[in-house]
């Protein structure tokens, strides 16, 4: 029993963990000044508790820090995949070329300060991917540095010692590296007196104004189409919007492609607010109706919307179900992850969407039987794209990458290899036909269970030298991390806000993916209650995730040229 409280097994490290994580999620909740630093509690909690002679299994320690760093960043990109390309075109290569900048920034910062206070290069390269809370750099350098000192003709052992003080120098200034960009979020919405809530509503905005359905209510005035059949003047729209009901002498009834349109029709049309302008060109202005009249004279229509819960409809387009031809029924509306989108025919449908549908009760009941209508089936996971997504990200993170010049190969690890992967299954799985429906709850429950994982097995494994590292000189290599942190932090806040006028959310998700920094991601998300800074967190990650990692390579590099 006395085992389980001060040895190195298993159950001892269960329990370690067990404890470091609950105690620090309760911390997490008391907030100061109406902020809280969330779960990152769990860090400083396993720093103390290592420091005090608490340890887990090696073994165990390492499995468990890689795999919540996969669980953790899988699940965010799972969730941002489906949009995460649209994010890109709307400013991508903008974020991109920062995030290189920021990466650039800290290998400038760590050069000079080398220069000007003599600290050795390779101990700044653990300070640096301390600074910047990136491990896979430092496993690169550590590597890096063995292989340079082995081939040199220097003893193994000796070569370990060095490789030991880039951890130290890494733990250090981990913590800064951590609470730095915290300190700098909070100063940025301090400073230029951010609204959350209007940066949010913003980004909403700009998602309703390209992706989300508009009702429209219309009189047929345009001559041109008068006496033309519905299908003739919807030739080459048909992704731009949908004509759900039409009334004619005071009568509703659902149009169909030969329906012969005259002057005076009432439509109600479902478009996206981009094609509003062309479609009054193209019926007439706008009338002031409301959508409960067309319900109240609706007495043989009814409205409803319906669960898409058959896998095998992941990847069909909405036209390959003939729902208007086979029953009469109109599809106005899919709804997905609290989006609205126009339901034109080359829509591809994906598990866990819903269809807003107007028709006869008796034709709606049929096409609930072709799309499943069982919302109840979407609460169990499909945990098979889950682990085969991880496998292949295991893999893909692993393949080596060769730069001419450079004797060690670049990999994307542990971290970028599964994020790209679910990256590209959330974007194209459904396009595949590849069921990656999961609920927001499972996922919030993974990612959960994943960084509260990552960042106990940090603490506990940075905590054993922590102190005495600080003691022994290392306290300056607090300042240099900070130095590291915070300066590419701040000329990267002001050139996102002067000069590439990013939103609030854009420039959280720009500074976290950046400085790899999944610590401060979830602070993010908990303090500012929205998942924006995820999708453009996703979209820097990758490039800056490869481009430290050889950053911290080229470094020990030049340090023994």
């Amino acid at each position: 029993m006395l085992d389980l409280f001060t040895g190195t097994g298993i159950a001892h490290s269960i329990l370690l963990f067990a404890v470091i994580i609950a105690l620090g999620l309760f911390l997490g909740r008391f907030k100061i000044r109406g902020v809280s630093i969330g779960s990152t509690w769990i860090l400083f909690i396993g720093i103390l508790v290592s420091h005090f002679g608490f340890r887990s299994d090696p073994v165990v320690l390492a499995f468990v820090k890689d795999f919540g760093l996969i669980l953790f960043v899988f699940s965010i990109g799972l969730q941002v995949g489906p949009g995460f390309f649209h994010s890109f075109r709307k400013g991508g290569v903008t974020m991109n070329l920062l995030a290189l900048g920021m990466v650039l920034m800290a290998g400038g910062m760590a050069v000079l300060i080398h220069c000007v206070s003599g600290e050795r290069l390779d101990t700044m390269v653990g300070v640096m991917s301390g600074a910047v809370t990136n491990t896979p750099g430092l496993g690169a350098a550590q590597q890096t540095l063995t292989d340079v000192l082995v081939s040199e003709g220097i003893s193994a052992a000796t070569a370990a010692e060095s490789s030991a003080r880039l951890a130290s120098s890494y733990a250090v200034a981990y913590p800064i590296g951590v609470l730095g960009v915290i300190l700098m979020l909070i100063l940025y919405k301090v400073v230029f007196k951010i609204d959350v809530e209007k940066e949010k509503e913003i980004l909403e905005n700009e998602d309703q104004d390209i992706e989300s359905a508009r009702r429209m209510h219309c009189e047929v005035e345009n001559p041109a189409i008068f006496g033309k059949t519905l299908g003739s003047v919807m030739e080459g729209h048909a992704d731009e919007f949908v004509v759900s009901r039409m009334m004619r002498d005071g009568n509703i009834f659902i149009p169909g492609p030969d329906t012969v349109l005259q002057k005076g029709d009432k439509v109600l049309i479902v478009t996206s607010q981009h094609n509003v302008d062309a479609i009054r060109i193209i019926f007439g202005e706008e009338v002031p109706m409301h959508l409960d009249d067309w319900k109240k004279m609706d007495v043989n229509l009814v409205t409803r919307r319906l669960s898409i819960t058959k896998s095998s409809l992941t990847g069909q387009r909405l036209k390959n179900l003939h729902i208007r031809s086979t029953y009469g029924v109109t599809v106005t509306r899919v709804m997905r992850s609290g989006l609205e989108l126009v339901a034109g025919p080359n829509l591809v449908l994906q598990m866990g969407d819903s269809i807003q549908v107007v028709g006869t009760k008796e034709s709606i009941d049929a096409v609930a039987k072709v799309v499943g209508n069982k919302p109840e089936t979407l609460s169990h996971p499909n945990l098979v794209p889950i682990f085969a997504g991880i496998a292949i990200g295991v893999i893909f993170g692993s393949i080596p990458i060769h730069f001419p010049g450079i004797p060690q190969p670049v990999k994307l690890g542990l971290a970028g290899g599964p994020l790209i992967i679910a990256i590209l299954l959330g974007y194209f799985g459904p396009k595949l036909r590849i069921t990656t429906y999961t609920t927001l709850s499972a996922n919030m429950m993974i990612r959960e269970i994943g960084i509260t994982l990552f960042l106990a097995a940090v603490g506990l494994s940075a905590g054993e030298d922590f102190v005495g590292s600080l003691v022994g000189g290392g306290y300056m290599w607090i300042l240099y991390g900070a130095l590291i942190t915070i300066v590419p932090i701040l000329i990267t806040m002001l050139l996102g806000r002067y000069v590439c006028k990013l939103n609030f959310f854009q420039i959280c998700g720009l500074i976290t993916g950046s400085t790899t920094n999944p610590p401060v991601l979830s602070f993010a998300q908990d303090a500012y209650d929205s998942e924006y800074t995820s999708v453009n967190y996703a979209t820097v990650y990758p490039l800056a995730m490869f481009m430290r990692v050889l950053v911290a390579q080229l470094l020990i590099l030049i340090a023994f040229a």
